[in-house]
């Protein structure tokens, strides 16, 4: 009765449009008021056992490098890097969007971070030249979309802390995957330039080798920043948590020493916006917590698996319900709190079906990315819309081509556990 009353209330609030995290707070607040074997300050020891963690610290670091990341300049030799290298290919400008993504998602580990920087950059110059905002808007939107199973991802942190599955390999299984969804973005960019005729210059001039190495020169330092945190910890010399500090001191150590762009009152702007962004993150932890620990305990995750593996018995099948259940899931539920509270609940069945916690990380992780591009409630369509002014129902129109690819993708990675399992499997 009492999981009932405060699961329809949980309902009630999110479509009074109460902040999720409160929404959660407030559901599960009810549970303990109609449960009389627990106080309600079990509910607040749960919140704070939820966020009093040392791996959680690995957030808040990768976090203030990406934003310290931002202040150095390093963001516009990137946006160079990738320019040269595909600017004057068809759709040049398009594809250099989706290469930045890429990039960057190396660096700020957040897809909401990457879709407002680039709606603010990237947008209003490919409608200078002959883009519509609309196709503009949706292609960063799903760009952005790599940038969570790439190392190192803010979603894969909390997946390996609440799954208790290592951080270590899940950066690493993330690469491979991101890649392929980063060519087959490429690809479809192409066919969409060449039929639109978007910068479809048959005489555009090969960027020359000593071009390509100046822009590499000004990007690498940047594009090093993975390659250390994967190599730390792969060798062993510090682990997940501690590579986000190491990611700080090398943000800074570019922004005061090597390109000497960081301000003393930009470093004190950009330390604010870290507050801000990781307090809005770990709020939702707090609260996912308690509500998780209340599913549990209602042995809401055992009954769930009993159920799923009566009708389900192939793996590839599972994986497919899966899918279909995580789209519908992201239209209505915010990807982080979804990621805090299914975690758990996928755990048991996982093992019943012999999948790879590692593999499903980022099979699980993909899904729920797509539902920020998709109405209702899609986080990156407002954001990117909202920044651009492009309208929704623009929006929906445009989107509809990369949605394709996302599904795809999730299917490659589903189907083929080789293409996220491969690199873990043999440097670990």
């Amino acid at each position: 009765m009492a999981l009932f009353v405060t699961l329809f209330v949980l309902i009630i609030l999110f479509f009074l449009n109460v902040p999720i995290s409160f929404a959660l707070i407030g559901s599960s607040f009810v549970y303990f008021m109609f449960n009389d074997n627990f106080s309600s300050m079990v509910l607040i020891q749960r919140m704070v056992g939820g966020v009093e963690s040392y791996p959680l610290l690995a957030i808040v670091f990768f976090v203030a490098a990406g934003v310290l990341m931002n202040y150095t300049g390093i963001t516009q030799r990137m946006l160079n890097f990738a320019n040269v290298i595909t600017g004057h290919l068809p759709g040049g400008m398009a594809k250099v969007n989706v290469v930045l993504s890429t990039m960057m998602g190396g660096l700020s580990g957040s897809n909401i971070a990457d879709a407002a920087m680039q709606s603010k950059v990237l947008v209003p110059e490919m409608e200078k030249r002959g883009y519509s905002k609309g196709f503009a808007t949706a292609l960063t939107a799903a760009s952005s979309l790599i940038t969570p199973i790439i190392p190192p991802g803010i979603a894969l942190i909390m997946y390996g802390y609440v799954g208790n599955v290592s951080i270590g390999k899940l950066f690493l299984a993330g690469v491979i995957p991101g890649i392929v969804l980063c060519l087959l973005m490429l690809v479809l960019v192409d066919l969409i330039a060449r039929k639109r005729g978007y910068e479809v210059n048959l005489n555009a001039k090969r960027p020359k080798v000593k071009e390509v190495v100046i822009a590499s020169k000004d990007a690498i330092l940047a594009i090093l920043l993975p390659v250390i945190i994967i190599g730390g910890i792969r060798f062993g010399i510090f682990s997940p948590t501690e590579a986000g500090a190491i990611a700080v001191l090398y943000a800074l150590f570019l922004g005061l020493l090597v390109f000497r762009k960081l301000k003393f009152s930009e470093l004190i702007q950009a330390l604010i916006e870290t507050v801000y962004t990781a307090a809005s993150i770990l709020i939702i932890i707090a609260a996912g917590s308690a509500f998780a620990w209340i599913l549990t305990l209602e042995q809401v995750p055992q009954k769930l698996t009993e159920f799923v593996t009566s009708f389900v018995s192939n793996p590839y099948m599972f994986l497919l319900v899966v899918m279909i259940f995580l789209l519908i899931v992201g239209m209505f539920i915010e990807g982080n709190v979804a990621l805090i509270i299914l975690t758990p609940l996928f755990m048991p069945m996982l093992m019943q079906y012999g999948i790879d916690p590692v593999h499903f990380g980022i099979f699980f992780i993909l899904c729920l990315s797509i539902g920020t591009i998709t109405p209702p409630l899609g986080t990156i369509m407002f954001t990117t819309c909202a920044i651009t002014g492009a309208k929704i129902e623009e929006f929906m129109k445009e989107i509809l081509p990369f949605y394709l690819v996302l599904i795809i993708a999730a299917i490659i990675v589903a189907f083929f556990p080789a293409i996220s399992m491969w690199l873990p499997t043999v440097l670990f």
